[in-house]
């Protein structure tokens, strides 16, 4: 099933992948699908559109779009009740949330999608600005009350730019920074080429691409084995005059380490719109960091997600349905 037409203002839905064919054998039994727990408008309309039945949570239901991020008790109730419910569409890129109900031995085999991929534009968007506002020293000037005669400032043009991840959020932030004529490296799993990057490396070469690196920006899945991927030991390999962006989740950097980072000028600046623990905090020494930069996790707001992931459920429904290839597949061993 392919997207639907992008209206002026509106984001592309699917940039991360082209679907998953999965055997016949593996396929869910399709059905009626419930929409929980707060259905809306939107997203019942996009179950419709993709050719399903949305009816009430019972033992006829086959799929479930699941809307909540903090549900998760909700989640493993409704489905150990409702045993033959084999599709579950999750609302976020990230799966973190629902890690245990993920690891539950009989919830394994369903088949789960998420919205990894879907908000992929406006999350490297804010990426790119957070970037950019860190090195014309934006956090500085906003606060500024008199006219500086120092020249501070650098330019994006040419620079070193790790990202740690390979999903569609690196896929876009990677086209975005086209124009910038940057050096990419990509750090992921394995280390087959990113097409468009300079250089692919395994996480465990992460340290060895560190110091070459103006900026690193995190954009990977959060899950047991990545928890503090960027801590002391990450920091203090970094330049002096490097920047941190985090744009995916707050556990991927170890907040302390940070604070102290950007308290002795180990690096020169942070952008981070996730945080851990999150909410940041009144009172946190980040918030009085002159070197970091914070966002209230908002690198893509309700209005940016809800047609995005309407998408979503439009086409994974068809694939649920009718066979077709199913966008954000999720796999519950490796945890993303």
């Amino acid at each position: 099933m392919t997207p639907h037409p992008r209206r002026p203002g509106q984001h592309r839905a699917v940039v991360a992948e082209e679907g998953t064919s999965l055997p016949e054998a593996d396929r869910p039994e399709p059905g009626p699908i419930a929409v929980l727990p707060r259905p809306s408008r939107l997203f019942v309309e996009a179950v419709n559109d993709g050719g399903g039945t949305v009816a009430e949570l019972d033992d006829d239901t086959r799929g479930l779009i699941w809307l909540s991020y903090t549900a998760e008790a909700e989640l493993r109730e409704a489905l150990n009740a409702h045993p033959k419910i084999g599709w579950v569409q999750l609302p976020y890129a990230g799966v973190d949330a629902f890690a245990d109900v993920l690891a539950t031995e009989n919830l394994r085999s369903l088949v789960w999608t998420s919205a990894k991929g879907a908000y992929a534009e406006p999350v490297a968007e804010h990426a790119l600005a957070l970037t950019l506002a860190l090195l014309r020293v934006l956090p500085k000037r906003v606060v500024a009350t008199s006219w500086s005669t120092v020249p501070e400032g650098r330019s994006l043009y040419g620079l070193s730019v790790v990202i740690i991840g390979a999903g569609g959020i690196a896929l876009e932030l990677m086209r975005l920074l086209e124009p910038f004529d940057v050096d990419i490296t990509i750090v992921r799993r394995s280390a087959e080429p990113v097409a468009g990057a300079l250089r692919t490396v395994q996480a465990d070469q992460l340290d060895a691409v560190l110091p070459d690196a103006d900026v690193v920006i995190v954009a990977a899945a959060l899950t047991g084995g990545t928890r503090h991927l960027i801590g002391a030991p990450e920091l203090q390999a970094m330049k002096e005059t490097a920047y941190l962006v985090n744009i995916a989740r707050g556990g991927l950097v170890d907040t302390d380490a940070l604070v102290d980072a950007l308290a002795s000028a180990r690096i020169a600046g942070a952008g981070i719109d996730v945080t851990d623990p999150e909410p940041l905090p009144d009172g946190h020494p980040l918030w009085d960091e002159p070197r970091c930069l914070i966002t209230p996790h908002s690198a893509d707001t309700p209005e940016m997600t809800a047609p995005l992931l309407a998408e979503r459920i439009r086409i994974n429904v068809g694939a649920f349905l009718g066979g077709g290839r199913f966008v954000g597949l999720v796999d519950p061993a490796a945890g993303y």
